[in-house]
């Protein structure tokens, strides 16, 4: 009996120690809290601001109203041509705008040209005056023309697009040299 009152008292013992020791390491824990309690109360406040800020930069970020933008407008000269409205020869375009530009993206704009030569022609273009010069880099305008040779007094449309660079060095020249629109001027010479 002495050895089952023994091992019921270890077993009693053993189970003291171990809520002991617990409560040791709790007390501990709790004393560490309340020493330290400032400067966890510190890093919880930096954490929570931390997350609210990158939170609203980031919705910022994908919000269109945030983004970069840029206006542009090219001043029209033509040889041979004419470029117009619409596709019945009215509303001469001296000038084409593809509105504001963002970053990254392309926008078309669509008109029609007019061959006012005397010959069968085809068309070619080239840029001039970019207005800031150094945009012209971040910059690229195309058209859907395939040189399909153009009678005398035939109106064709076309459609010109404008794509700007997604790279972050186009973004900080916009934004380091405050660029707010951009001007250039479109050449577009009729040749047989």
């Amino acid at each position: 009996m002495n050895a089952y009152y023994n091992s019921k008292k270890n077993v009693h013992d053993n189970a003291r120690n171990i809520f002991e020791n617990i409560w040791l390491r709790l007390k501990s824990f709790f004393c560490f809290l309340k020493e330290s309690y400032k400067t966890l109360i510190l890093v919880a406040i930096v954490a929570i601001a931390s997350v609210g800020i990158t939170s609203c930069v980031s919705i910022m970020l994908s919000d269109p109203e945030y983004n970069v933008y840029v206006p542009s407008l090219a001043v029209i000269k033509t040889i041979e041509v004419e470029l117009y409205n619409s596709s019945n020869g009215e509303n001469r375009l001296e000038t084409l705008s593809w509105d504001e530009l963002e970053p990254g993206k392309s926008i078309n704009t669509s008109f029609y040209i007019k061959s006012v030569s005397n010959f069968i022609v085809t068309l070619n273009f080239h840029l001039t005056d970019w207005d800031p010069i150094e945009i012209s880099g971040y910059l690229t305008i195309s058209w859907d023309y395939n040189n399909t040779r153009i009678e005398p007094g035939e109106i064709i449309p076309v459609t010109m697009t404008l794509s700007a660079s997604s790279s972050d060095d186009f973004i900080d020249y916009l934004v380091e040299n405050e660029i707010t629109r951009f001007d250039v001027v479109i050449h577009f010479i009729a040749s047989n």
